[in-house]
């Protein structure tokens, strides 16, 4: 089921389009695959996203109107997405999938006892772009990105840790799809794994003094070598923004600190320059010293 709103007036005013109090209220607890997580209804959703300035941010960006549309056809798992003007593909500025779902925690740490299974409000897809910019010979993208970002990553997490609250999540949870997707929400987000945290800290860590740009490329291009020369490859694994005391807790603790920091210090890694100059002779702008 797919709900749109396409109109082309601009949804956003000075005044809330409903009063603070009524935000998620209980009037929208039915569950229902047309409702945003089952239950929310569209206006609330836009009420949210007023509250939490995107509006206001998107008409910064001379991104206005807006439009949306609400897939459910695979409910629980579910597609909202944020239109320039009307709901076209090349329009698009957010594109978001995610469902509620169930995070079982495995493989506790010596000195912490077993967490259970925590709910989560899990992205399987996250899409944050621009349709008014282009990439240039001087302006090149990230891997994956088909448009410039939005530079409103931030404010679009905190609004979904906003939602996670509301709606009594333990966490939101993702799994990155690229190297450089972990590294962006690393300031957040903290992988399950101490092992995985710590091998991504290294990495940055060994080439704190290379543009994330050129690092993300370096892996996407597999010219980052791990110590018996071989190829490192980006695998996706639970990376968690804790949101109820106990995962904080345990990602506080000394025990997740000191794992980290073991792994940290057991990586070794370089980087095939030659090889990485001639993969990145398509993409503009790249090449450069490490």
């Amino acid at each position: 089921m797919k709900i749109k709103k396409t109109k082309a007036t601009p949804l956003w005013t000075e005044a809330p389009l409903v009063e603070e109090r009524e935000i998620f209220s209980d009037l929208a607890v039915k569950k229902g695959s047309s409702l945003f997580l089952g239950r929310y209804s569209m206006k609330e959703v836009l009420a949210v996203l007023d509250k939490r300035s995107f509006f206001k941010e998107a008409r910064k960006r001379f991104l206005w109107p807006l439009a949306f549309e609400l897939d459910s056809s695979e409910y629980p798992l579910q597609r909202l997405q944020i239109f320039l003007r009307e709901a076209k593909p090349e329009n698009t500025i957010v594109d978001i999938k995610l469902k509620e779902a169930e995070f079982v925690p495995k493989g506790a740490l010596e000195g912490l006892p077993p967490m259970p299974p925590q709910k989560a409000l899990a992205f399987e897809w996250l899409t944050l772009q621009n349709p008014v910019l282009k990439f240039s010979e001087h302006f090149t993208p990230l891997p994956g990105q088909a448009l410039p970002g939005l530079s409103l990553g931030p404010k679009v997490l905190h609004l979904f840790m906003y939602v996670g609250r509301v709606a009594r999540k333990d966490c939101l949870l993702a799994f990155p799809a690229y190297f450089h997707n972990a590294l962006l929400f690393s300031r957040y987000f903290r992988f399950w794994n101490p092992g995985k945290e710590g091998e991504v800290l290294a990495i940055r860590g060994l080439f704190s003094h290379s543009p994330l740009k050129q690092l993300a490329w370096v892996v996407h291009l597999n010219c980052l070598k791990k110590g018996d020369g071989t190829p490192y490859e980006w695998t996706a694994e639970e990376q968690v923004l804790p949101l109820s005391r106990a995962l904080k807790a345990y990602f506080d603790s000394r025990e997740y600190r000191d794992a980290v920091k073991t792994a940290r210090k057991n990586q070794v890694f370089t980087v095939d320059w030659a090889e990485f100059e001639q993969k990145s002779k398509d993409i503009p702008a790249l090449c450069g010293g490490l």
